[in-house]
């Protein structure tokens, strides 16, 4: 691949960056990520990921906009509620960025159709909204050996996480989260709210986080969660450690396959 002047224009900023350069834009424009949910997260990671000239995109979300998304969600307007949120994201990324080939799913992942809908991504992005949905992202994931990366808010707080637990010193979600999950005790934002701009901080961190995963640049975030708090604002990172039960790390592993 070789860059043209126009994408030597777009990207100029990213190119004198001495850990992307050339080589490392070529990558990004290369690259394949999957982006669960257009919601809180999915909106600015989403737009940050198109705008650095990640080569292919891909959303799965079944939703429609409405009024109380729009508090956060800020690919949106309030002429679009009642709209499907991933055609809307497929227009967003077509007015930012010609080099992006986007593909919309109008559909919910689940454990029957997520090796389908993740099989050929170089990285995927969670930025849904349940347990159900992100152990099935991780455990897919791990089985398909594909950089996860998890990002999450509630009220105040960001939680940002980065997992490849097929690796042998590394977790994956399910490490972190366990396997239990009772969706009636799952706390919303529509229960407990969620300030908008937390939204905007997350997103943009899992798309930091997403193309330091394509390029490989900076310290090494895998098997770490990094939580922030915007009452105090502060931030602490965890180091989560390997659980040797996992049933989905266990299967991926190099001893398990």
């Amino acid at each position: 691949m070789i860059l043209t002047d126009s994408q030597l224009d777009r990207y100029a900023r990213h190119i004198v960056l001495k850990e992307i350069g050339g080589g490392g834009q070529m990558r990004l424009l290369a690259a394949h990520i999957v982006l669960i949910g257009a919601g809180g997260i999915g909106c600015p990671a989403l737009q940050y990921l198109a705008a650095a000239g990640i080569g292919r995109l891909t959303v799965i979300d079944d939703d429609i906009v409405t009024l109380d998304n729009l508090q956060r969600q800020i690919l949106f307007g309030t002429d679009d509620v009642g709209r499907a949120k991933a055609e809307l994201a497929a227009e967003a990324v077509r007015r930012l960025n010609p080099d992006v080939h986007f593909e919309a799913r109008r559909e919910r992942l689940h454990a029957g159709n997520a090796g389908g809908l993740l099989a050929d991504a170089d990285l995927v992005l969670d930025g849904s909204d349940n347990f159900a949905t992100r152990l099935t992202v991780s455990d897919t994931c791990t089985r398909a050996r594909i950089p996860l990366v998890s990002a999450a808010i509630g009220q105040f707080q960001i939680q940002i996480g980065t997992w490849r637990g097929w690796e042998a010193d590394k977790p994956c979600y399910r490490c972190f989260v366990g396997d239990a999950f009772d969706a009636e005790d799952c706390d919303s934002c529509a229960e407990l709210g969620v300030l908008g701009a937390v939204s905007g901080m997350a997103g943009s961190w899992a798309a930091l986080e997403s193309i330091r995963q394509i390029n490989g640049f900076g310290g090494e975030a895998a098997g770490k969660v990094h939580i922030f708090d915007g009452l105090v604002p502060a931030m602490r990172s965890l180091r989560i450690v390997k659980d040797p039960g996992c049933r989905a790390c266990v299967q991926s592993s190099p001893a398990g396959t």
